[in-house]
């Protein structure tokens, strides 16, 4: 045997060969941890959980195929070259030569993620997936002030700013806006652009504070970067979708009054077309070509050419939501007053074909206009009152706009307590409780669509009774015959299929001649049928509890506890809905209790 031999060590097999703990992918790339974690953010890798964790819990885990991915990318070494560089400016400006630090920082090579954002998106139905995060940051850091000691520079500051008010203008135009919830976080948007819902939160207006222990606002910023190229991608490609050219070009005076959003929405007016006007200034071309098309098909095929115009015309035909939505604000002017969130105001209201100004330079209109028909106030008391326009509450737009009706200002008018600002989030069917004032939006889209609800402390069986219609006179009495007569037919399918479940259950044979003989004799021995009922409904229920422990028994453990979790879950939501029941029946007690004393 050879003096330097030495026996193969043990081959890595299973979770040890595929994955890699984070001390061993960094000196695998010849990195430290900040740099590593940019790189991670830029290529989108993230720590995996391995089923067995080869090294202990306490390992933070990467998958292999990652880590080689990120090896053999370019950025590496551009990152690599930026730290170099990054020592020469601190050396300049540790022997006290600033004109050489000045001439390094000047000339600081910058690094461009376009290769990456194509590399992650090929698609881009993936980007505007992804998109959620990317607009939530972006605002925020749009309301952000800059500062030295974060390294939140003012450059960054106003891009994001100018990123943020780019697409807030093209889903304002296009009436992309879908729903709006103001909360104590902020307020949350979402849209709908080319089928893909996209929901993301932006800060209210007021003073932010950067908070110093709580957040680490280089990874933050490591995320901002990426994500200002991705969001920069996403409004060139949705600016040219629609034929206006990106980047804007903003009045400078309205840049300048901080009315960036109306200049840009201007700068649609002047370089928007609609699809009837393209269709309008290409219908000499479109007839031309569908002529030439004509005198190419056979000419026992003209369904061919239907189909072929069809086609066309679908892709210029806005969806139902757009149409509805481009229409809720329409023939409507707003003036906004100081004190109403400005920014928000302009952005959602266009959005549904309303016209908007406000108190300031650059207005479109002022507010002494006749035309204007809403005033939007936030404050209890007015200097001077136009009569012919109503001021109501800024709530009052976003209730209008999750309800997609124009609901009545009474209970929005300057003063009073407004009602409840609810979530469009939440499925009140789902949760099991349905707020009052969710009833009461419900029956003024009804009576908007002239469709008939139940009365309130009734249900939808009372709808589908044949006499209440017929009392009512919604139906003919030949109607009502023939409704009963249906209804009837069904409450006793579904009172064979109960039978037939119930003898399943007590293990008894079952069949037709039995169910027959049973209906012949049910006139005479009714009531001893009505006891064999409750004789046998404790027994049902125990087969039904035997029935889910044994399911039960059979779930994996990991199974067992996610069904165990899901019931607690359940229950939970049930005592909140119960809470939520006892308070109002609280509320309204006290409530009579005042009317009677007043």
């Amino acid at each position: 045997m050879p003096k330097h031999y030495r026996p193969a060590g043990k081959k890595k097999e299973g979770n040890a060969a595929r994955y890699i703990t984070r001390s061993q992918a960094l000196k695998h790339l010849q990195v430290n941890t900040k740099l590593f974690r940019r790189l991670c953010i830029y290529k989108g890798v993230f720590p995996r959980e391995p089923k067995k964790k080869f090294r202990g819990n306490h390992h933070t885990y990467y998958h292999l195929k990652d880590i080689s991915f990120i090896r053999h990318d370019p950025i590496l070494e551009d990152l690599r070259a930026k730290s170099a560089y990054a020592k020469k400016v601190t050396k300049a400006k540790a022997k006290k030569n600033k004109e050489l630090a000045n001439i390094l920082i000047k000339r600081q090579p910058q690094i461009k993620l376009d290769r990456l954002v194509l590399e992650r998106y090929p698609h881009f139905v993936n980007a505007l997936r992804d998109l959620d995060d990317p607009l939530a940051l972006v605002h925020l850091f749009a309301s952000l002030p800059a500062s030295d000691r974060m390294k939140i520079e003012v450059k960054r500051v106003h891009n994001c700013r100018k990123l943020s008010h780019e697409w807030q203008a093209y889903i304002s135009r296009t009436h992309k806006l879908r729903k709006v919830f103001v909360s104590v976080k902020g307020i949350y948007y979402q849209a709908e652009v080319e089928g893909q819902k996209i929901t993301w939160l932006a800060p209210h207006g007021l003073q932010q504070v950067l908070p110093d222990d709580d957040v680490v606002y280089d990874v933050l910023l490591n995320f901002l970067e990426f994500y200002e190229t991705l969001l920069a991608f996403v409004n060139f490609k949705l600016y040219h979708s629609i034929n206006v050219k990106y980047p804007p070009i903003l009045d400078p005076r309205l840049e300048a009054s901080a009315a960036e959003l109306y200049a840009l929405s201007r700068y649609f007016d002047t370089n928007y077309r609609t699809p009837e006007q393209i269709d309008g200034t290409e219908r000499d071309e479109s007839e031309l070509r569908l002529a030439q098309l004509q005198h190419q098909l056979p000419s026992n095929e003209p369904g061919a050419l239907m189909q072929l115009v069809k086609g066309a015309a679908d892709e210029n035909e806005e969806d139902e939501d757009t149409k509805e939505c481009k229409k809720l604000f329409k023939n409507m002017k707003f003036f906004l007053s100081r004190e109403v969130p400005r920014e928000s105001l302009l952005f959602v209201i266009p959005a549904f074909g309303g016209v908007v100004s406000w108190e300031g330079e650059g207005a479109p209109f002022e507010e002494a206009d006749q035309s204007i028909t809403h005033q939007i106030v936030d404050r209890p008391t007015q200097g001077h009152i136009y009569l012919s326009r109503e001021y109501v509450q800024p709530q009052w737009v976003y209730d209008c706009i999750n309800a997609r009706i124009i609901l009545p200002t009474e209970a929005y008018m300057v003063g009073r307590v407004p009602p409840p600002h609810l979530s469009p989030f939440v499925d009140n069917e789902e949760e099991g409780y349905v707020p009052d004032y969710a009833e009461t939006i419900k029956r003024l889209q009804a009576a908007a669509k002239n469709e008939i609800l139940p009365m309130p402390g009734l249900g939808k069986e009372d709808l589908e009774d044949p006499q209440n219609l017929l009392a009512e006179g919604y139906l003919s009495r030949a109607e009502a015959i023939e409704a009963a007569e249906r209804k009837r037919t069904m409450m006793a399918l579904e009172k064979q299929y109960h039978d037939e479940l119930k003898m399943e259950l007590q293990g008894n044979q079952y069949s037709s001649s039995a169910v027959d003989k049973n209906k012949q004799i049910s006139g005479e021995g009714s009531n001893n049928e009505e006891a064999r009922e409750e004789e046998s409904l404790p027994d049902m229920q125990d087969t039904a509890k035997d029935a889910a422990n044994m399911s039960t028994l059979l779930m994996s453990r990991k199974t067992r506890g996610l069904y165990e979790a899901m019931k607690i879950g359940k229950e939970k939501k049930k005592a909140d809905v119960s809470l939520l029941k006892e308070r109002k029946k609280r509320i309204q007690k006290i409530q009579t209790q005042n009317t009677k004393k007043n």
